[in-house]
């Protein structure tokens, strides 16, 4: 997201809509839950998993499409590793929680396609996708499921992709690019002020337009980005492209409410509390595009 910033700040593209913009830094996402869920902020970036549960749990927050970009599995280069089943008996490093959104994913997967219950079957080590990306690197895992730029860094190192958690969605049905990572705003806050949002949302998609036709702009922010080389920025520019959404409307609701009770089902109430389905309201009605 501060790719992003950047871009709208350097061109006055929130100016141009007659907004102002204000970054507010936080330590990590549950800060940034909280300080929305405060009224400190007014807008934060997260999924539509959680937006569903605060809904359910009588909260009014909402979700606006930002990426499809999520994360990847990753082995080294040299790795006998061929497949997922491949994983059965491995040390595989798993960014973030026992219920991210990515390891819930790839337990479908590994389940639908080989019958194969990889809960049971690796020695899981849970941790921040830097301390994993060095632990891989370093021979002390065979594998690591990570977010998708810690992904494009690895590739760029020589590491190898072992299958996509979008190549694994489409296996299990649903869109590969379905948006999973977006704006989340209060729902009374999103209807008194339209205008505003409206206008923040042609600004981000003004500052993306940028970000996916000029490779000069990804040059001018590779520091921002903590690029190591060419290699890591045009990985990193090639899957934060991927990851702009394309269409959001009816067909892609639907597949986030099939996606969400695949996921509550294997997440449990630990993921998304008491409700089975996606709550109403989750998504914005009236972005469309």
């Amino acid at each position: 997201m501060s790719w992003l910033l950047d871009v709208i700040a350097k061109y006055g593209l929130d100016q141009k809509q007659g907004i102002r913009i204000q970054p507010l830094e936080l330590a990590a996402t549950p800060a940034a839950q909280l300080a929305l869920q405060a009224g400190r902020v007014d807008l934060i970036v997260s999924d539509w998993l959680w937006v569903s549960r605060q809904r359910a749990e009588g909260g009014d927050l909402t979700f606006i499409p930002f990426s499809s970009a999520i994360g990847s599995l990753i082995v080294p280069s040299a790795s006998p590793i061929r497949d997922v089943t491949g994983l059965a008996g491995q040390r595989l490093g798993i960014a973030g929680s026992a219920i991210d959104k990515s390891w819930l994913v790839l337990r479908l997967y590994a389940r639908t396609n080989f019958e194969l219950d990889l809960d049971a079957q690796v020695h899981k080590s849970f941790g921040a996708p830097p301390l994993l990306s060095e632990e891989l690197a370093a021979d002390r895992l065979d594998a690591v499921l990570t977010y998708w730029p810690f992904a494009a860094k690895l590739e760029a190192r020589g590491m190898r992709p072992l299958l996509s958690i979008g190549d694994a969605l489409a296996v299990l049905g649903i869109p590969e690019d379905l948006p999973l990572t977006g704006f989340v705003v209060s729902g009374r806050w999103a209807t008194d002020n339209q205008v505003a949002l409206d206008g923040f949302l042609e600004t981000n998609r003004a500052a993306n337009a940028i970000l996916a036709d000029s490779d000069a702009e990804w040059e001018r922010i590779a520091p921002l980005t903590g690029a190591a080389d060419t290699a890591e920025l045009v990985k990193l520019r090639d899957a934060y492209r991927q990851g702009i959404p394309r269409h959001w409307g009816a067909a892609e609701r639907e597949s986030a409410s099939r996606l969400y009770r695949l996921l509550a089902e294997i997440g449990g109430t630990t993921l998304v509390g008491s409700s089975p389905d996606l709550a109403p309201g989750t998504f914005l009605d009236w972005v469309r595009y």
